[in-house]
């Protein structure tokens, strides 16, 4: 059986969007979905009398929160593979564990009870940075959760020559009948001036020389995607948050250090996460 594609849920109008995102790419990659409502109620309300013994309130809410989202996903996609659970975990470490068997995970960028001003939750933050699969953090607006710009961005880094990344964001492309817009940036060292001209065609050249190397073996493996290649001089987080209001995915690599848990996401990934005006796709690197 394929690995599922897992959404988490916590009731909120977020997780929500997150259910329906999950639904259209289970769909998409012809996977089965899991849908997960973490809480330590068990926890807290172990001990308390409850006029339910046999269901205690804190089970009741949450069978309640994963049944309204099983529920709005088969309206959604009629006949889809679906499972679900409680699981009396912490949410992030639950969902952790989650991935550890999954094709894919998804949660929202703000949990329920979270400050209305927070960028990106505390749970989708570690989840995104600690995660053994590719992680989709569901944000930005209807345009892009419904899919309809037709492109998927895709950041490259200096070491994502056939990378995990790369070969993620031409499959979605692939599979939603999409551009992939691969971006790599460049900046001239600060100590060196700028040559006769006015710029720096070497770094630039260089820049773009390393994109083609990066996407050489995946765009073989897909070659009815259509690719766009752009170097730009500048901060490369400024550049997909800027191009990412356009486009209906932005994918972001995350490299893992030697002997350090957890993925180094970088400044590239942060701002990404907290600024990007569409999903964002956080996928584990190999070591460089």
């Amino acid at each position: 059986m394929d690995a599922p594609l897992v959404v988490g849920v916590d009731g909120s109008d977020a997780s929500l969007a997150a259910v329906d995102w999950a639904v259209d790419e289970a769909l998409r990659h012809a996977l089965p979905l899991r849908i997960v409502h973490a809480s330590l109620w068990e926890r807290y309300e172990g001990g308390v009398p409850d006029a339910y013994a046999d269901r205690p309130s804190g089970r009741l809410h949450t069978e309640y929160i994963v049944g309204s989202a099983a529920d709005r996903a088969l309206l959604r996609a009629l006949g889809l593979a679906l499972t679900t659970d409680v699981l009396p975990e912490d949410p992030a470490g639950a969902l952790l564990r989650e991935g550890r068997d999954a094709a894919l995970l998804v949660v929202a960028s703000r949990g329920r009870g979270e400050f209305a001003d927070l960028l990106l939750g505390s749970v989708s933050l570690a989840v995104a940075a600690r995660a053994s699969c590719p992680v989709v953090v569901v944000r930005g607006d209807g345009q892009a959760l419904a899919a309809r710009h037709g492109r998927v961005l895709l950041g490259v880094g200096e070491h994502d020559a056939d990378s995990p990344a790369v070969r993620f964001a031409l499959r979605e492309a692939a599979a939603r009948d999409a551009e992939l817009d691969a971006v790599r940036a460049w900046r001239r060292p600060a100590h060196l001036p700028l040559p006769d001209g006015g710029t720096d065609t070497h770094e630039e050249a260089r820049a773009s020389d390393g994109l083609d190397e990066a996407l050489d073996a995946g765009v073989h493996e897909h070659p009815g995607v259509r690719v766009l290649r752009s170097t730009v001089e500048g901060p490369a987080h400024r550049a997909l948050v800027e191009r990412s209001a356009a486009a209906d995915l932005l994918v972001v690599g995350a490299r893992r250090r030697d002997g350090l848990l957890g993925l180094e996401l970088g400044r590239v990934a942060h701002r990404a996460l907290h600024h990007a005006s569409c999903p964002v796709a956080v996928v584990p690197q190999r070591p460089a």
